[in-house]
This record gives structure tokens, sequence and C-alpha cells, in this order.
């Protein structure tokens, strides 16, 4: 891997130089800018665990392409055993940083795309699959960080992508030339886009015949001429200071991934970049196992923050005297129930996962979806409960400059002291990391990321095989049974 450690991972953002934007003016360097710098710091984590011998199984794999060992975002799933890896590696990760660390997206993507381009060929003879590989070997071999992007503005979302009033509401090729295609549009909510060094651009949803231009995937520099990001706001991001490093709650890693609009302008894509082009029956399927795998993430990544911040809630009970009470116990061990029900949804999904015909492995669709759904709730459960043993005092908690003011400092030091011999100033900043652990964008994301929960829904209702579940109940009872049709899915039938 050319990119060894989180420093190295550092120097290599410094040498591009994409077009950057946030609060109006632009931003020259990502890795010291005090609202993107944080994110750096996170996604760096992943390289750094990768570089350490006691995580290195976990962080890193063999690339079944070239045999050389590469990090674990840029492998394609080979087994079972690789889903797992993955699912502890993202929790650890989750207790390394306390944050999104930003490299799932890409991660998804590549699995998604390299057994659907595999799908293309099969049947049309196109060549994406081979061209992917190659860009692929060139990722690993690098170690660069992959942004993917999927979500589109979507306009008018009662209308397709061509019926739009303004066709760049979804991606879609302007213009085809000799040495590949011109695209336009945009792509929202990209997280980690900032720091990335390549965007792998996908179709946000299944299309028809009318939406050919918009079926495309392709891998663009974030450097690329045309192409302009705007990073979002976040909660208390003007606290970002040096001389507030204890109101940010995280002073070195970000509150949730950094995510910022991508507007391709124009942007020309050479053909060798390009993964599918026109072939929209294939859409759905793109989206449909990039969601599987983005979805069972979500117990793992989550879990890893819930696990900090049960510390933190637990920590703060001790601090203010209240860690004996029954119902802060009670309280904490639900909280620690919701956690890992959580991850064991998404050890399942993973134990459950099958290969396709690519060779590489997706992980259970139904368990997945289910896994992501219980995000919607669980996430949002622990951290109510957090606040609940908290107590009120998070809310209006006096900011570190009159912590440090020579006039109401010791105000603040007096009024805020908890038990004998913890100072004050330990209870404050475990308070501001539970604000934000459960505040802003944080818990935003737990619920639409990887899709809304209606998304998910859908997906189960879809798999539930409610018409074999009805001929359970039947031959129980001796009524005769619907003959079900044959499955046209690549899975494996489920145990009868």
């Amino acid at each position: 891997m050319k990119l060894r450690n989180g420093a190295e991972y550092i120097e290599s953002l410094r040498k591009l130089h994409p077009r950057i934007y946030y609060k109006g003016k632009r931003i020259e360097d990502v890795t010291r800018h005090p609202a993107t710098a944080p994110h750096v710091r996170a996604a760096a984590m992943t390289y750094a665990l990768a570089s350490r011998k006691e995580h290195r199984d976990l962080a890193t794999a063999t690339s079944h392409l070239t045999g050389h060992t590469i990090s674990r975002f840029t492998h394609v799933h080979q087994n079972v055993e690789d889903l797992i890896k993955k699912v502890k590696l993202l929790r650890l990760l989750g207790q390394k940083t306390g944050t999104c660390f930003q490299r799932c997206v890409g991660f998804d993507g590549i699995n998604a795309v390299y057994s659907v381009a595999y799908k293309i060929d099969e049947k049309y003879g196109t060549g994406y699959f081979e061209k992917f590989k190659k860009w692929l070997v060139h990722i690993q071999d690098e170690n660069l960080m992959v942004v993917g992007a999927m979500t589109d503005p979507k306009g008018d979302r009662s209308k397709g992508p061509a019926e739009q009033a303004d066709p760049d509401q979804y991606v879609h090729v302007v213009e085809r030339r000799d040495g590949g295609v011109v695209i336009r549009g945009a792509k929202l909510h990209m997280t980690g886009g900032v720091n990335s060094h390549e965007i792998l651009v996908m179709p946000t949803t299944a299309m028809d015949e009318k939406s050919k231009d918009y079926a495309v995937v392709c891998a663009v520099p974030v450097d690329a001429p045309g192409v302009t990001m705007i990073f979002g706001r976040q909660a208390s991001d003007d606290r970002r200071d040096k001389k507030e490093r204890i109101d940010v709650g995280k002073p070195s890693f970000g509150s949730v991934g950094g995510e910022a609009v991508i507007a391709f302008e124009d942007v020309f894509v050479p053909k060798e970049r390009i993964f599918m082009d026109g072939e929209v029956e294939m859409t759905g399927t793109l989206v449909y196992r990039f969601a599987a795998h983005h979805r069972a993430n979500y117990g793992a990544c989550k879990t890893g923050l819930m696990d900090v911040l049960i510390g933190a809630v637990s920590y703060l009970t001790e601090v203010q005297g209240t860690a004996k009470g029954a119902h802060v116990r009670d309280k904490i061990t639900e909280m620690s129930h919701l956690s890992e029900t959580l991850y064991s949804s998404s050890i399942a999904c993973s134990a459950e996962g099958w290969p396709t015909p690519s060779g590489a492995f997706m992980v259970d669709t139904m368990l997945a979806n289910v896994c992501k759904q219980n995000v919607t709730r669980f996430h949002f459960e622990v951290a109510r409960l957090a606040l609940d043993l908290a107590g009120g005092f998070i809310a209006t908690l006096p900011s570190q400059y009159d912590l440090e003011s020579e006039d109401v400092g010791h105000l603040v030091k007096k009024y805020f002291s908890g038990v004998a011999g913890i100072p004050p100033e330990e209870r404050i900043k475990i308070a501001r990391l539970i604000e934000a652990m459960t505040g802003g964008t944080a818990l935003v994301e737990s619920m639409h990321g990887a899709g809304s929960p209606q998304a998910q829904r859908i997906m189960i209702y879809r798999e539930t095989e409610l018409q074999k579940k009805v001929n359970l109940a039947k031959s129980l009872l001796g009524i005769p049974q619907k003959k079900r049709a044959s499955s046209k899915k690549e899975k494996p039938p489920k145990a009868q």
C-alpha cells in the first residue's frame, strides 16, 4: 500500500487541488481548515489501524486481484469471513473515533459495482468488468479513499430522472465523445467527499429506457475540472476553534461524516473510467446491492459510537454521584442491550452472506434491511436514555470562555462540581461529548443514512416471502397450498 498510515494519507490530500467551498469561501487545505480537519483525522484512523500490528488482521486484506496486502476498505469481499471482519473493523473504528470515519460508502460502492459490472459484461460483452478491475487495482495499490456518490437531488420526486423540468436534478451524460463522456448534475450528502481521492458515481434509483443517459457509473478524481464541492454546515461547527476545544465535544474528530454537495459541471470522464453507460435494467440491481451492503454496516459503526456514549454517560453518573441508583443501572443495561442487538444484526447478515457469480460476496439483504431499520429506532432510544441519565444541565452549560474567565470561571467550577476529587472540567468535558453525540446531524444520519426508514420497510416487505409463510400455516392445517413461483434470484434459497 502506497499510503501506509494516517500521516501519509493527510499529506496526500495536500497534493490535491479540489474546488471546495464552505460558508461561501473556498477551502484551500482541508487538512488544516477547522471545519474539515476533524473529518480528515477521523478518516486517517482507518489508515492508522492498518499500520498497527494488533489491528492489521481486521484493517487489511489480501487482494484477490494482485495478492498484495491492501486496506480492507478497498477489498472485494471473497467469503463470509471478509464480511464479518468488516463488521468488527467498523465497530472498532466507531469506538476509536466516536464518529463517522467515512470510507464505508466507497467501500460498499466498490463491492456493488464489481458484481454488477460482471453481470453487464456477461449479458452484453461490454468490457466494463475488466476496466473496473484495472481501476480497482490502482485504488488498492495506492490505498486511495473513494467517496461513493449515489444520492441525487431528485428535484420533483413525483417524476423520474428523464421527466424533470431541470434535467440536471439527476447526474446524466450530456455528450458522448470517442474518448469518453461528459456528465452533468450533482450528488448530495456525500460523506467524506472533501477528503477523498476519487469519486465513484452511481445511479440513485432503478431506471427505465427513457433514462438511459442517467444510467451511468464512472470514476472521477476529486479535483477533476468541473467538479465543485460545497461542504455542509453541522451543529456547533462555529465552536471548532482552538479556544473552544472543550465546547466542541469531540475536539479531535468531527460530529458526523463531513457531508458535501458534489456538483459536476460538464465533467469529462475517459472511457477507461466508465463502468455503466445506458444499461438501465442493471440500475436496480446496483442500487439494491449497494443499499444492502451499506445498511449492514450500521449495526457495526453505530454500536461503536454507542459504546462510547454508554461509557460517557456511565462516567458522568459517577461524577454526579448517581451511579449506584438501581434505575441508573437498569437504563445503562437497556442501552447495552439495544447496542448489542444492533451488532448481532450486522453479524447475522454477514454470516448469512452468499457468493454472486462474480465471486464477490453479498450480505443477506433481508437481515441488512432489518439491521438498518433497527438503527432508526435503537440509536434514538440509546440517545434518549443517555440524556435522561445525564440531566438537563447539558442544555444550559456555560462555555469554555466562561470556564476560563478570570471574572466568572471560579463560579462555573464551583457550581458544576460533583463528587469530591473529580475536577469540574471533567464533568463539563464529558457533558459536551454527550451533547455532540446526541444532537445535530448525529441522529439525522442514523435515521436517513443508507436510505430513510421507509426504504428499508419496502425492502423488508419485498423479501418477506409472504406466500411461503402462508403455506407454512396451511401445511399445519392440511389446507391445499398455493404453488410458489420459482425465484429468479441468484441468492441460494434459505433452509425450508
